[in-house]
């Protein structure tokens, strides 16, 4: 209900009738003078509920709408042309709601061409969780980075990191801010306190608590760093991109004519860089997947994972023999088997288009995560690549980071050979994977689906990497290397000087009593593995082993740290 009056009273009187009136007609009552609202009362249920907004409040909550609202028309014009979302409703859709902000009127007095700085920082809330975050507004100068911006991510992630809360960046920057008319002289972003200090905070709050990027722009020079140094990238489609420099910078330089795409775009680093995690369709499908990622992490690194209800797996879990050929050299896809592992729904891949030799993901069992690296037989025989091995030492190093348990499904003939995986690199890169599961600590149980062969399970968590359990299918082989490499390496010799029959008899005879010497059951009896098991029963083993390591402890080792970098 509205109240007009002809004269105004003084602000205690004003209060005094609006309140009244609340009261008497038990509905809030609104003041108005000269046809402006003057002040609100509610019926009096709350003690609270009739707040008097002075003028001087009234000019700070128009500055304050004017600022929220954005940058100049001509941004939001740009933003609606490159099929993007506005920043605040880009945030509408992630959070559940907005806690507070801090640096609002950062920049204020720069002619209203900068509200904010460019840079949203705050708090808010996720499924009843506390996150902080930091997302640039692409109204504003194309979210480029400005002094006081930079100031405000700095602050937001020592917050974070002091709380001991998930940061998350919603990233739509076109770096720092070129024009010499916003910037001091002499400021290059690169002193003790500006730029640069945002991605010391990255590298030494790595680790401390969850850091979530999601890209929605193209993303160029140094400030590019800052996708690529969180926990997990979500890049998407068609409007995003990262790269070192711009394609007119590259075409400068190195006379390469390029497109922001094919530098730095969501394919790219899908399938060939690695450095996206995930890539997504849309900016909802952006919204949804941060919202599922955080449910498999911790508010910090020593914190208590996340629970769901426990669900049943998807498919059966007393048919995963089914899912595994007799023959150790058939294809067959391992999402099969998780599938029969996980609880329903709860499977999160991530880098599904990178490397998919080694599928790595989250899972739930019993409504828990669970971090799983498995070879996939259903590309290059699950063969462990160079990128392949990056790509599991990365995972297992971070789910480490976060206490995160590891489930591996070791099916693989091992790492790969050849000149061109020397050149790429594939013992240095093997090193990293074989190092990760080394040094991890967090519960991890080795699963031997079928070939075990060779190096390939250093990295898999075998019995001599410290695995809390190796558990073995009737599948399972573990060798030096499979029977037809191991005969021809004993006996190549003598081969070369047997005609073609007698050649295929003595292979015969030999893979016959290879095999004997790999028998699974005979490796079993002598406690080469924990435990042989029917593959129907692994799911129900899991689920108990996972139970009992929950109170797992971690060792202190006597050193500063390892020497080998991820």
């Amino acid at each position: 209900m509205k109240l007009t009056l002809e004269e105004p009273p003084d602000e205690e009187s004003a209060r005094a009738i609006a309140s009244a009136m609340a009261t008497h007609l038990g509905r809030s009552v609104e003041l108005v003078v000269d046809g402006e609202a003057l002040v609100t009362a509610g019926n009096g249920d709350d003690e609270f509920d009739d707040p008097v907004i002075t003028d001087r409040e009234r000019r700070l909550r128009k500055d304050i709408e004017e600022i929220l609202s954005g940058g100049p028309e001509r941004g939001h014009e740009k933003i609606e042309e490159l099929g993007k979302l506005f920043v605040r409703d880009r945030l509408e859709l992630i959070f559940d709601e907005i806690e507070y902000e801090d640096g609002t009127f950062a920049r204020h007095d720069a002619d209203g061409e900068l509200p904010a700085d460019g840079l949203l920082t705050g708090v808010g809330t996720i499924r009843g969780r506390t996150v902080f975050f930091a997302a640039h507004d692409y109204t504003v100068k194309a979210g480029s980075l400005g002094q006081m911006g930079v100031e405000k991510e700095i602050r937001l992630a020592e917050r974070a990191v002091e709380v001991g809360a998930p940061i998350l960046r919603l990233i739509d920057s076109t770096g720092a801010r070129l024009n010499l008319d916003d910037r001091e002289p002499g400021d290059t972003h690169m002193d003790r306190y500006r730029g640069g200090r945002m991605f010391y905070n990255q590298c030494i709050h790595s680790g401390q608590v969850p850091q979530i990027g999601v890209l929605y722009g193209p993303n160029i020079a140094g400030s590019a760093y800052t996708p690529v140094f969180c926990d997990y990238l979500l890049m998407v489609e068609e409007i995003s991109g990262m790269a070192i420099a711009s394609p007119r910078v590259v075409e400068a330089v190195t006379g390469e004519e390029t497109t922001m795409q094919e530098l730095g775009g969501p394919r790219v680093h899908a399938t060939e860089s690695g450095s996206a995690d995930l890539v997504v369709e849309d900016e909802r499908a952006a919204a949804d997947a941060v919202r599922d990622l955080l449910g498999y992490l911790p508010q910090r690194h020593d914190a208590d994972l996340p629970t769901r209800e426990p669900a049943s797996p998807a498919a059966n879990p007393k048919g995963l023999d089914t899912e595994i050929p007799e023959e150790p050299n058939e294809a067959y896809d391992v999402h099969d088997a998780l599938e029969r592992l996980v609880d329903e729904d709860s499977w999160f891949e991530l880098k599904p288009e990178f490397a998919p030799e080694l599928v790595t993901g989250f899972g739930r069992i019993e409504g828990r995560p669970v971090g799983f690296v498995a070879n996939q037989p259903a590309v290059k025989s699950g063969a462990i690549f160079p990128d392949s091995a990056e790509k599991g030492a990365g995972f297992v190093w971070t789910c480490d980071a976060f206490g995160i348990p590891l489930v591996y499904l070791c099916d693989t003939p091992g790492f790969m050979v050849g000149s061109a995986v020397e050149r790429q690199g594939v013992l240095q890169k093997g090193r990293k994977f074989i190092y990760a599961t080394s040094n991890a600590q967090v519960p991890k149980i080795c699963i031997i689906t079928r070939k075990a062969y060779g190096a390939g399970i250093y990295g898999m968590a075998g019995p001599s990497f410290d695995p809390d359990a190796t558990l073995a299918l009737p599948s399972a082989e573990i060798a030096v290397m499979g029977p037809d490499a191991a005969v021809n390496a004993l006996f190549a010799e003598q081969l070369e000087e047997m005609d073609d029959e007698s050649r295929e008899a003595f292979l015969e005879s030999m893979r016959e009593e290879y095999d004997r010497h790999i028998d699974i059951r005979a490796q079993a009896s002598s406690m080469q593995v924990d435990e042989l098991l029917p593959a129907g029963e692994l799911r129900n083993q899991l689920a108990a082993r996972l139970r009992t390591l929950r109170s797992k402890r971690r060792t202190e080792r006597d050193r500063y740290h390892g020497t080998v970098l991820f």
